[in-house]
């Protein structure tokens, strides 16, 4: 580091340059943040199509009956 003290005018670009670095990777960080949230609604609206489509698929399917068990005991 510079060991030799700033002027104020140095201080005060230097404190523009940090804010304005700031400001460019908060939009950043939010631009990520939103191509995440389309990512994850894509990602849900195609499992809730497979979803719905297998549901219908079965409401289709004719249901298959199940003979009921003869292991019951009877009374005696």
């Amino acid at each position: 580091m510079d060991s030799e003290p700033k002027t104020a005018a140095e201080l005060k670009e230097i404190r523009q340059s940090r804010k304005l670095a700031q400001q460019a990777e908060g939009i950043q960080a939010m631009a990520e943040i939103a191509a995440e949230d389309i990512a994850v609604r894509q990602r849900m609206a195609n499992l809730r199509a497979v979803r719905l489509a297998k549901e219908a698929a079965d409401r289709d399917k004719p249901a298959a009956v199940k003979p009921k068990s003869r292991t019951a005991k009877k009374p005696t």
